[in-house]
């Protein structure tokens, strides 16, 4: 089963919004992750430990960005977004198969811009 992991070993249940850019040759991009209210903000998650990036988890390992930014509304937080830097067409591979997965378990679609 894929999953996003802000601390390692927790998941989080938050389904993100994803935008993906490519570059005109196809051989990198960025995926942009927005999470509305995500659980490992809330106060119970305090006693897991702080987040340290984002971990994107399935069956082939897991892929690392510490591109990681919390959006604050009258002090509290309310959101966070992550930047994934996808850099050779492999990562590309990778990437898309790691959504492929998570979008299966999620009930995902694809909408092309």
């Amino acid at each position: 089963m894929a999953s996003i992991q802000f601390i390692s070993g927790f998941d989080e249940e938050v389904v993100p919004d994803i935008s993906l850019t490519r570059s005109r040759d196809g051989s990198t991009g960025t995926a942009t992750f927005r999470f509305a209210n995500p659980k490992v903000l809330e106060n119970e998650s305090e006693e897991q430990g702080d987040i340290t990036g984002m971990f994107l988890v399935d069956e082939e390992g897991q892929l690392v960005t510490r591109d990681v930014n919390a959006r604050f509304v009258n002090g509290k937080p309310q959101a966070i977004e992550a930047v994934y830097v996808i850099k050779s067409p492999n990562d590309w591979d990778r990437f898309m198969r790691f959504m492929e997965r998570y979008s299966r378990d999620n009930n995902l679609t694809f909408t092309k811009a």
